[in-house]
């Protein structure tokens, strides 16, 4: 039986890409339904002890858009917070659905609500001056050239880049917190959220991308999350990633993470901004953060898998 919201702690799970989408498979939409039953199944069991919020990436269904948007003239383009905002509703119906589904099989209710969610960044944020996000499809070197943005070589062709700025805050922090206290399970900040800039008393949509575990992060701090735990495709952080000698790190005080980080052990595009997120957060309130795979996330709560970073060794 559930326990009285208050009597529970607040579990926020930052889903990965791969929850939706896997290497080598396609993206149809049967297959990211498929896929989403995994995380939700194990979601739905611990609902009875934890307040739940879940957050999301959203990178490859952003690429899918701005490759339509290149393959037709017809209509006209959109800029990047718009896509942010589709994939947003997007994801979270599909996330809700699948939830929601779960739970009846379980002979369960729970309120569920997906929430459209703005991050403020700075617009003097160093990141601007300095693009290097990669997103969308791959450009031959030629057609590159005569884009109307710029782009990067990667192992994939040339691709567009934009800003990655830090998140400041979430716009929507109280109303998050508000439902999250009325046991709601809440869907929200859905590809980092969408990034806005403050000018006065409103807010305007800027040309970018925010990390989604950093973004998580700074949500999980401004409402008091107990527990933070980002679900991805590999067990947890490793030393000597793809090596043989590789070793997961079960666990992991702050300032052994970022001794670990500055000397490079983590991929600036994989594990070092999960490492990040995961000290921001354990850094601030000693609270814990748990970095573990997509399949494992009821036994990382449970202490049996995963990475534990946390404020003090453990």
């Amino acid at each position: 039986m559930d326990r009285p919201p208050a009597a529970k702690e607040i579990l926020l799970i930052a889903l990965g890409g791969n929850a939706l989408i896997r290497k080598g498979e396609a993206g149809t939409i049967e297959e990211q339904f498929a896929n989403l039953r995994l995380p939700v199944r194990q979601i739905a069991e611990l609902l009875d002890d934890y307040r739940v919020i879940i957050t999301y990436g959203n990178g490859p269904q952003v690429g899918n858009l701005l490759l339509q948007q290149d393959c037709c003239d017809a209509v006209p383009k959109l800029p990047l917070e718009i896509l942010v905002a589709q994939t947003q509703g997007q994801i979270g119906y599909m996330i809700e659905s699948t939830l929601d589904s779960e739970l009846m099989l379980r002979g369960r209710r729970r309120d569920i609500v997906s929430l459209l969610s703005y991050v403020v960044v700075d617009r003097d944020d160093p990141a601007f001056a300095r693009p290097g996000k990669p997103i969308g499809p791959a450009y031959s070197g030629e057609k590159a050239a005569t884009l109307p943005f710029p782009t990067i070589a990667t192992p994939k062709g040339h691709r567009r880049v934009v800003a990655s700025p830090r998140p400041q805050t979430i716009v929507e922090k109280r109303e998050i917190r508000k439902l999250i206290d009325q046991d709601f399970v809440v869907i929200c900040c859905g590809g980092g959220g969408i990034p806005v800039t403050r000018e006065g008393r409103t807010f305007h949509g800027i040309d970018a991308v925010v990390d989604k575990d950093l973004a998580s992060a700074r949500l999980g701090e401004e409402i008091g999350v107990d527990l933070f735990l980002i679900a991805t495709d590999v067990d947890g952080a490793y030393l000597n990633f793809g090596r043989d000698d590789a070793e997961l790190l079960r666990t992991l005080s702050v300032a052994e993470a970022r001794e670990y980080l500055r000397a490079g052990h983590f991929g600036e595009g994989s594990m070092g901004p999960k490492i990040e997120a995961a000290t921001e957060f354990a850094g601030r309130g000693g609270r814990k953060t748990i970095i573990t795979s997509i399949a494992a996330i009821s036994r990382a709560v449970k202490g049996e898998a995963g990475t534990v970073v946390s404020s003090e060794p453990l």
